[in-house]
C-alpha cells in the first residue's frame, strides 16, 4: 500500500522532516557556538588547564586575596621601619645657620662667627668663633627649645632665631647681620 505526499501520513512525514532538519540546523549552530565558547575559555585560562571558568575565576580570587594578605603585610612591615626611621631622625640636626661678624669692629672683614646646630625639638648647640687679630677664641653653648641654657650673645640669639625661621626668611636675611 503506497501512500501519497498529499495524504496525511505524507504531510506529516514532510513536516516531521523538516522538523528534523531545523533541529539538525539548530543543533549545528549551538555546538559550533560551544566550539567558539571553549575556544574564548582557553584564551583566558589556557590550553593546559581542563577547568572551566567558573574554577579558573575561583582560583583567580583566592590569588588577590593572597596578594592582598601579602601587600597588607609588606605596608605594616614598611609602616614599622618608617617609624624607626622617624624616631632615629628625631635627634638629628634639622636647623642651621650661620652669623658673620667682626667681633672687635677691625674692619676684618667678618672673620668671627655663630653656628646654631639644632634638632626638630629646637634643642642642640651653638657654637662661636671670635677672631682677633692674633688669637681666636671657640665658645659652645647648649639650647634647650630655643633657648641657651646660658645668655647667648646678640649674634649667637641671630643665629638661633634664623635656625628656626623659614627658609625663605633666612634666604633674605643671610648675611646682612654685622654687630
Amino acid at each position: 500500500m503506497a501512500t501519497a505526499i498529499t495524504d496525511t501520513q505524507g504531510i506529516v512525514a514532510i513536516v516531521a522532516a523538516a522538523l528534523a532538519v531545523v533541529a539538525l540546523l539548530a543543533c549545528a549552530a549551538l555546538a559550533m557556538s560551544v566550539r567558539r565558547l571553549r575556544r574564548s575559555q582557553k584564551l583566558v585560562i589556557g590550553d593546559r588547564e581542563t577547568r572551566d571558568v567558573v574554577a579558573h575565576a575561583a582560583d583567580m580570587q583566592d590569588a588577590f586575596e593572597a596578594l592582598r594578605g601579602y601587600v597588607e603585610d609588606v605596608a605594616a612591615r614598611l609602616d614599622g621601619r618608617l617609624a624607626g626611621a622617624e624616631t632615629a631622625l628625631h635627634g638629628t640636626l634639622a636647623h642651621r645657620a650661620l652669623v658673620r661678624y667682626d667681633a672687635y669692629n677691625e674692619l676684618s672683614g667678618q672673620q668671627s662667627m655663630s653656628i646654631a646646630l639644632l634638632d626638630d625639638a629646637r634643642s642642640g648647640i651653638v657654637l662661636s668663633c671670635i677672631h682677633h687679630r692674633d688669637q681666636a677664641r671657640v665658645y659652645a653653648k647648649q639650647v634647650h627649645g630655643g633657648r641657651g641654657e646660658l645668655e647667648l650673645s646678640p649674634e649667637e640669639a641671630e643665629a638661633v632665631r634664623l635656625a628656626l625661621s623659614p627658609a625663605g626668611e633666612r634666604a633674605d636675611v643671610a648675611g646682612q647681620h654685622a654687630g
